[in-house]
This record gives structure tokens, C-alpha cells and sequence, in this order.
């Protein structure tokens, strides 16, 4: 039924009725087993989350916070490794999750800006192919599983870039088949069935390989890339439902 719910309705009407479902969940998966980081809340069990094919997995969604396995990844990297906490930052949020909206808007050291193609909670609509922001704008920007939806991803980077500041940070996680060096995209496969065959997901336009470094280096930035979850124990791996092995590119402008 949950999987159902996601493939049919539309991701706008999604995000306003997850705000509601996120009140009652807690009550209903109260437990112990896991662990959101990011709010520091447990739970019984995490929620099943994904459009179909690849992208399905269970117990991955936090019934609370409404953060999936990256975004839990993410803030123990943010909150680890570097001081986006600390410091004050301009930061550039596309497509924010509902999981950071209100705790980044309500961070003082955080001139917070968020943007979107149509997501209700957006404060900016636009198309990231061409952004509306000045160059060198922002310390920080986020940009989280976007660039395998657009038409032009080079581009969409080259944006990305041009809209940090010098000595800025950003990351922008993808899918990502770590099994495979070059991006796969083909635009003769256009069907929802035939992308979630191929692409992962139905409104999935290519599928990024290892040469995602290369392209974010292509724009400009120097990449590192970090595993990080094999600096976290294997316990807590599984506490808080992290995607073991997922990469995470920091992408910085000198």
C-alpha cells in the first residue's frame, strides 16, 4: 500500500501530506530498535520507502523526521567532518527535504535559501538549468537526488558551480551504481516502465557510474569522495539505517 501511495500521487500533493502523516507516525511505530540521528528519536521499525524497481527498500524512511538512509548519512557527515554547524553560512538548498527545512531554517548561523522546480515548500521556483542567483552567492549549497531527473546534468553542475562562492562546499548526492565507471543515459528509453528498468526509478532520465567525480571536476569543483560509513561502527550502521557503501562527493570551489 505505501509503495502504491508513492507511484500515484503526485510529488507536490506527497510532500503536504507527509507533514500530516508525520504527527501520528510516531506514535503508531514507537519503539526502541532504531534510531533517527537527526532528531535523536527511536523507533520500532523505519518505514518502507521507493517508486519501484531498484529504488523500493524497507525499513528506510523515518516515520518522525520523514528522513530516509542518505539524508541520515548526510547529517552525520555535516555534523563529523565539516562546520556547517559552527560557522556562519549562506546556504542554497535545492529541493529541500522536509527532513532539514525547518531545522536549517531555524539554525542562527544559517542564512537559509531554499529552491525548486515546484515543491510547495520551496521559497523559489525555477528551472536549475538556469538558476535565478547571482554568481558567487552562496558558502553552501545542497542539491540531493536531482541531477538524475533533468535534462542536461553538465549544465545543471556548471550552475552549481557558478552560484558558489570561492572557498564554498557543496553536496549533491545521486544514485549511483558504484559497479559501473561511465553514467548510463540514453534518450530513446522514455517509457516509466523502460527508465525503471534501466535508470532505477520511472522518472529517472540516466543512471550515474563512477565517472560522477569526473563530471563534477569537469565544472570546476575539486571532488573528494568519501565512503563514510566505514568510519562508523557496523552497529550503529544498522541502528540508524545507513546505505553501507554509499559515496558522498565534497565539492568544493577554490
Amino acid at each position: 500500500m505505501f509503495h502504491f501511495i508513492l507511484r500515484t500521487i503526485p510529488r507536490p500533493i506527497l510532500i503536504k501530506l507527509s507533514l500530516v502523516f508525520s504527527k501520528i507516525a510516531p506514535i503508531l511505530y514507537y519503539g526502541h530498535a532504531y534510531e533517527d540521528p537527526i532528531s535523536g528519536k527511536t523507533y520500532r521499525k523505519f518505514l518502507p520507502y521507493g517508486y519501484g524497481g531498484r529504488a523500493k527498500r524497507d525499513n528506510v524512511l523515518c516515520p518522525g523526521s520523514l528522513s530516509l538512509e542518505r539524508h541520515r548519512l548526510l547529517w552525520l557527515y555535516l555534523k563529523e567532518k565539516t562546520n556547517f554547524f559552527t560557522a556562519k553560512h549562506k546556504l542554497l538548498h535545492i529541493a529541500p527535504e522536509q527532513c532539514f527545512y525547518k531545522l536549517f531554517k531555524a539554525m542562527p548561523n544559517i542564512d537559509y535559501v531554499t529552491g525548486d522546480y515546484n515543491s510547495p515548500i520551496a521559497d523559489h521556483h525555477f528551472d536549475l538549468h538556469h538558476a535565478p542567483f547571482a554568481d558567487n552567492s552562496f558558502d553552501v549549497i545542497f542539491c540531493h537526488h536531482v541531477l538524475e531527473h533533468v535534462e542536461d546534468a553538465d549544465q545543471c553542475i556548471r550552475e552549481l558551480y557558478r552560484m558558489m562562492k570561492p572557498g564554498g562546499f557543496g553536496i549533491f548526492q545521486i544514485p549511483q551504481d558504484i559497479n559501473r565507471y561511465e553514467t548510463y543515459e540514453d534518450k530513446a528509453i522514455t517509457s516509466e516502465a523502460d527508465r525503471e528498468l534501466h535508470f532505477w526509478q520511472k522518472d529517472h532520465v540516466r543512471l550515474f557510474g563512477l565517472d560522477y567525480k569526473d563530471k563534477l571536476a569537469a565544472a570546476g569543483f575539486n571532488v573528494t569522495v568519501e565512503d563514510y560509513t566505514k568510519e562508523i561502527s557496523p552497529e550503529l550502521v544498522e541502528r540508524y539505517r545507513l546505505p553501507k557503501g554509499e559515496l558522498l562527493y565534497m565539492c568544493r570551489k577554490n
